[in-house]
């Protein structure tokens, strides 16, 4: 069995960076998101990707993988959000087991009052913070680790 690869110091940092950095990240932009629209951050996402879809609307099944959660865990956040009138289920065209999600009319009046205070947070907590060079390290960087990961 080989010697595990401990991480050197510098290595350490940007680990524990990553960590501390986005569980504030995430409880801040939770908070935002419950205090001004009343909803978590993951219904706030399934409406934007419901909203940027072609004709407003998204399988479970790639919605599920667009937002990298389970299947029960879209589950969960449709049921809250068709509860709330935001989001509308039918069954896929010319598939029995596929449920489609759509945006209703609701559900577009609400991401677009919640959307500015969540774009506000995230310019104020992330992206005014760091200069252009290290936006594009993050992006380049993180985004390399998700397509590895997909």
């Amino acid at each position: 069995m080989a010697e595990p690869r401990w991480l050197d110091d510098e290595e350490m940092r940007a680990w524990q960076a990553f960590l501390a950095a986005t569980a504030l990240l995430n409880r801040r932009i939770e908070q935002q998101l419950k205090d001004d629209a009343h909803l978590s951050h993951p219904q706030y996402e399934v409406l934007v990707r419901l909203e940027r879809a072609p004709g407003n609307e998204l399988r479970m099944t790639e919605l599920s993988d667009a937002l990298v959660t389970s299947k029960s865990g879209i589950t969960y956040q449709i049921d809250q959000l068709e509860k709330a009138g935001f989001v509308r289920r039918t069954p896929a065209p010319g598939d029995p087991r596929g449920i489609v999600a759509s945006l209703t009319p609701a559900g577009r009046r609400k991401l677009e009052a919640a959307a500015p205070g969540h774009v506000a947070v995230v310019r104020e907590l992330l992206i005014d913070v760091l200069t252009v060079e290290q936006r594009k390290a993050i992006a380049d960087g993180l985004g390399e680790v998700a397509r590895r990961l997909r």
